[in-house]
């Protein structure tokens, strides 16, 4: 997964407030040194703003908010090169095995990161993060399962990650904290490339 991940510790979650700021906003993150997208699939046209955003050169794409093997595989026709979900199901586990497409299942207790282990996996996603206990909780975690990575997301910010990432096993934290909105809505293309650039010196891996 750190391969898919394009070598970065911060995974940027992207839900697109239209199809037009798809290219920009992968645009933004190229140039401000994050150049990976998570794109949530939580509206009618998240899978064409992923379409656009797997075109912009030296972005790597993924989906996110995948519940479903049918949104899975609609993700991977898209471009989607990673997929991520709040779950696990039997079907959605099968659907990435036959797509051999990585792929992090969400967990928030024991049981749950022990089924997504018998399912063969061994990076998962610790969410909601904040919600479900924050670090104090994951540190708990993952003194139990040596064996797994996990990447928490759910209400992280930039102060947050750093005690995220501080903990064994975390390969890597997801947010959004580097793509402000109002900047966003006002096409301030330059703003959000400066705080994705903010995000990237602080965060990520040398």
């Amino acid at each position: 997964m750190i391969a898919a991940f394009a070598g970065s510790r911060v995974v940027p979650v992207c839900t697109l407030r239209s199809v037009d700021e798809a290219e920009r906003l992968g645009e933004a993150l190229v140039a401000g040194g994050l150049p990976l997208a998570e794109v949530t699939l939580r509206s009618p046209d998240a899978l064409e703003g992923l379409a656009a955003m797997a075109r912009v050169p030296g972005l790597t794409v993924g989906a996110g908010t995948v519940r479903t093997a049918t949104q899975l595989r609609a993700a991977a026709a898209a471009g989607a090169t990673f997929a991520v979900s709040p779950c696990l199901t039997p079907p959605l586990a099968a659907a990435a095995r036959a797509l051999a497409l990585p792929f992090v299942p969400g967990v928030a207790t024991p049981s749950e990161i022990q089924l997504a282990v018998d399912a063969g996996f061994q990076t998962v996603k610790f969410f909601p993060a904040e919600a479900s206990g924050g670090v104090r909780t994951l540190r708990a975690l993952t003194d139990v399962f040596r064996d797994v990575d996990f990447m928490p997301t759910g209400g992280i910010n930039q102060d947050t990650a750093h005690d995220y990432l501080a903990l064994d096993r975390v390969v890597a934290v997801g947010g959004s904290w580097m793509l402000p909105g109002a900047e966003r809505t006002a096409g301030d293309w330059d703003a959000v490339t400066r705080a994705v650039a903010s995000c990237a010196d602080g965060l990520a891996a040398p």
